[in-house]
């Protein structure tokens, strides 16, 4: 697919998946908006694109737990050039707590980022999709919004949440031709169990084994925009750890034995 002239807007841009999809993207030739709640570490994630992939990307601070903010940010996106052609959501928190030991307000934390943020964002965005017929929303959610492990109770519910919300809208929004890609990944080698909150909604702190010997945040940006150029309704991105969501479609429980198992963190 040719990505020239075409604008991508990529949401959790700083770090991880978003990074290195925004990476992928812009040596695509297509044209960048890069979102998180710091611009300097936008900055930073940009510091090795040349000047030309530079003055075809913007940044465009924001915050997913601010959703009164975000119609503003889009009508921001927007007027730098005219359109959005691909919405990429990927900012967002995980959890790690049992949830008799986590306090309401980290569950609520988690929703309003992962899920309330991302829905504004979404509802903000949809007209201008629906305006030009066409658009694309890419939904970086997880294997846990199709199944659910000990310890992420919180995190789990927000992704199951999305994917409910965008599977509802593209049967309301199929003859408008806007295109919705579900990204579930597994394990990625990125900072998110070291960012994710616990159950008095502090920082973990620590890397878990196999987030850390997971796949590369490249091979996975790659796989993602493989599957948006196809048009694929949703894509399983990991090694392993995919089988989990067949078991789930076709022995749920077995899968819940291997949970009731699992040594996670």
């Amino acid at each position: 697919m040719n990505w020239s002239g075409k604008t991508v807007w990529v949401t959790g841009a700083s770090s991880g998946i978003g990074k290195a999809t925004a990476h992928a993207w812009v040596k695509k030739g297509a044209r960048l908006i890069l979102s998180s709640r710091k611009r300097d570490a936008l900055e930073e994630s940009m510091a090795d694109w040349t000047d030309e992939e530079r003055d075809r990307s913007c940044i465009l601070e924001l915050d997913l737990a601010d959703s009164p903010s975000l119609p503003e940010k889009v009508q921001t996106a927007i007027s730098w050039n005219g359109q959005i052609d691909v919405m990429v959501h990927c900012g967002g928190i995980s959890q790690r707590s049992l949830a008799i030991e986590t306090d309401l307000s980290v569950d609520r934390k988690v929703m309003e980022v992962d899920y309330f943020g991302t829905v504004a964002l979404t509802k903000a965005l949809l007209p201008h999709f629906v305006d030009r017929k066409q658009g694309h929303f890419v939904v970086v959610t997880s294997l846990m919004g199709l199944f659910s492990s000990p310890l992420r109770s919180g995190y789990c519910g927000a992704k199951h949440a999305l994917h409910g919300f965008f599977e509802a809208l593209r049967a309301e929004h199929h003859s408008d031709k806007i295109g919705i890609t579900m990204v579930c990944p597994g394990f990625i080698r990125t900072q998110i169990s070291l960012n994710a909150v616990v159950g008095d909604g502090s920082q973990q702190g620590t890397m878990d084994e196999k987030t850390g010997a997971g796949m590369s945040p490249e091979d996975c940006a790659k796989r993602l925009i493989r599957a948006v150029e196809r048009n694929k309704p949703e894509v399983l991105i990991g090694n392993s750890e995919i089988a989990g969501a067949y078991l789930k479609r076709f022995f749920p429980n077995v899968l819940r034995k291997v949970m009731r198992k699992a040594a996670v963190t």
